[in-house]
């Protein structure tokens, strides 16, 4: 078992409860930790036995265009497509974060971290 993960992925997106954040956007980060067995990559040198960067890259890029109300919902999503195209992941961590989100004070960062194995699906939507 090995550990891949992607830190400090940055966007600025249209997501939030309130309508107005959906229409003037804010900046978000992204971090994503995926454990697979890597033992095959290790051996053979293939992408094709890994988790592919700039492919998990774009399935995130992709999720994070797409407006939500909820950071859970984005997260969420995010988990569900990469158990639905990387076979090799086993159990999968993603962190989403709102900077200087509207609760009326000073906060930098507003985070929400799911995280879930394969076979311990939420609402059936991921197909394992």
């Amino acid at each position: 078992m090995g550990t891949i993960i992607l830190e400090g992925l940055e966007f600025f997106a249209f997501h939030g409860f309130y309508d107005e954040e959906q229409k003037i956007g804010n900046k978000y980060g992204v971090d994503v930790e995926i454990k697979a067995s890597f033992e095959k990559a290790g051996q053979q040198d293939r992408i094709s036995e890994t988790i592919n960067y700039e492919h998990l890259y774009r399935i995130i890029r992709n999720e994070m265009n797409q407006p939500s109300r909820l950071l859970e919902n984005i997260a969420h999503r995010i988990i569900c497509r990469i158990f639905n195209e990387f076979d090799a992941a086993d159990w999968v961590e993603v962190r989403v974060s709102k900077f200087n989100p509207p609760i009326g004070g000073i906060c930098n960062r507003a985070v929400v971290a799911l995280e879930r194995e394969r076979g311990h699906q939420a609402s059936g939507t991921d197909q394992d």
